[in-house]
């Protein structure tokens, strides 16, 4: 039996902690790069977070209308059938949520490194003992996994705040050192395309917004509390990225940020001289550490309901005794990031499919205008400005997806392959017994 750990503080640090990893760290030379004003890249970041914020309304009333654990699986499930969920799960665990894990993990060595100096293998072995730590920590509890989220989470915005506050109060007080090579020039005019693709470096830097739905079922009150924490959270990331741009472009030229590829540490450069890249190192270390804790403790509960449904081997379905986690799903889940970051495959496999997930999404989103015709439909929360808001995160998402086929078509292909090679596995698994999902079982925490 699961426990109900996860309070409102809990959810919210959640949400934040998952999107604020390390994009906005980096990210913002992508979309000053592509559109031509500092206005232009404001409207790029608050775009992102209305579309954001849009998914999250949307998948806010669905899990206030199925709080189980499992997130966008049960969704997909409840919309529309147990094989589309399937290959969410399918893609979720052998490529698109493990390799996130392994990516940030990585990132978290990377910058780790910058005090402990390593080489390849010293950085797999840290990126490795980053996963083993975390997991470890969500095997032996929600309750433990939400208090190191919530901590780091307050570190990371703390941090956050005091670079903004930094950079206005000190200002630029030397010439930040970026390489030639590095300063390019930004478009002399705005276009729907340049915007467009903006956009998509946005929404990217926003992703992860979903995963809080998937501990639904160790959330108290959840039909409240996911909702709140994930308006909440999106406000506040969008808040925070749009100050962090602000911050960047008060002490760099649009050109050098346009061609940074460590704009956050050049802008510490510019305010606090060589010794910024030492703060930076340690503030995005932090920032990546909290996400990948998030990410570890939202993915198991997502496998745990397709064990459940039958759709995973039984073993997976066991709730430990002690701690009430599913700690099955976690090792499960540890092993495979491991592996991905110990051969290094995650970089391919993650990369092409990574857009495939904005599918589901669009799914999700047309889910829902399904889910509202039926009777027993019975949701805590509704989404404002329904049918409008799934409507126009469904357009966003199909041109997510048909941007990356158009300018990548190969490896695009490649992506879709590797999620559709779930459909045989499917068909497979459908020969064995049947069982019928099981209801889940909580307990309240003491």
């Amino acid at each position: 039996m699961l426990s109900r750990s996860i309070t409102p503080l809990h959810a919210t640090a959640l949400v934040v902690g998952i999107i604020i990893g390390a994009s906005i760290f980096v990210q913002p030379s992508v979309i000053t790069g592509t559109v031509p004003s500092l206005t232009a890249v404001y409207a790029v970041w608050i775009a992102s977070g209305i579309l954001t914020l849009f998914g999250a309304l949307i998948a806010a009333e669905l899990a206030s209308a199925y709080p189980h654990a499992g997130g966008v699986y049960v969704f997909l499930r409840e919309a529309f059938s147990p094989a589309i969920a399937f290959l969410w799960g399918w893609a979720m665990f052998w490529t698109m949520h493990t390799g996130i894990i392994a990516v940030i993990a990585m990132v978290f060595a990377r910058y780790v490194s910058f005090f402990i100096p390593v080489g390849d293998v010293g950085l797999r072995v840290l990126a490795t003992s980053a996963i083993v730590v975390l997991t470890g920590v969500n095997y032996i509890g929600v309750r433990q996994g939400s208090l190191v989220q919530t901590t780091l989470t307050i570190l990371k915005i703390g941090a956050v705040i005091a670079i903004i506050v930094a950079v206005f109060a000190i200002g630029p007080r030397h010439t930040p050192v970026v390489p030639a090579a590095a300063v390019t020039s930004v478009p002399a005019a705005l276009t729907v395309r340049s915007f467009a693709l903006a956009l998509v470096a946005g929404l990217f830097a926003f992703g992860g917004w979903h995963m809080v739905t998937y501990a639904a079922e160790e959330t108290r009150d959840p039909e409240r509390t996911i909702p709140r924490a994930l308006f909440v959270g999106v406000l506040i990331v969008t808040g925070c990225y749009v100050a962090l741009n602000a911050a960047y472009f008060h002490v760099l030229p649009a050109t050098a940020i346009a061609g940074s590829n460590r704009v956050a540490a050049d802008a510490a450069d510019a305010v606090f001289g060589r010794g910024g890249a030492a703060a930076m190192s340690a503030v995005v270390a932090v920032s990546t550490f909290g996400a990948l804790n998030g990410v570890i403790l939202s993915g198991p509960r997502a496998y745990l309901a397709m064990a459940r449904d039958g759709l995973l081997v039984a073993w997976a379905a066991a709730i430990h005794p002690r701690f009430r986690t599913p700690h099955r799903a976690i090792v499960l889940q540890g092993v495979w990031a491991i592996v991905l970051v110990s051969t290094g495959t995650y970089r391919a496999l993650f990369t092409r499919v990574v857009y495939t997930e904005w599918i589901f999404f669009a799914l999700m989103a047309a889910g829902l205008i399904r889910l509202r015709s039926r009777a027993a439909y019975a949701p805590a929360y509704r989404v404002w400005g329904y049918p409008l808001v799934p409507l126009i995160f469904i357009i966003c998402s199909a041109y997510i997806v048909i941007n990356q086929i158009v300018t990548d078509p190969a490896e695009s292909r490649m992506g879709l392959l590797l999620v559709g090679a779930g459909w045989p596995i499917y068909m497979i698994w459908l020969r064995k017994p049947a069982r019928p999902p099981t209801s889940p079982t909580t307990d309240h925490a003491d």
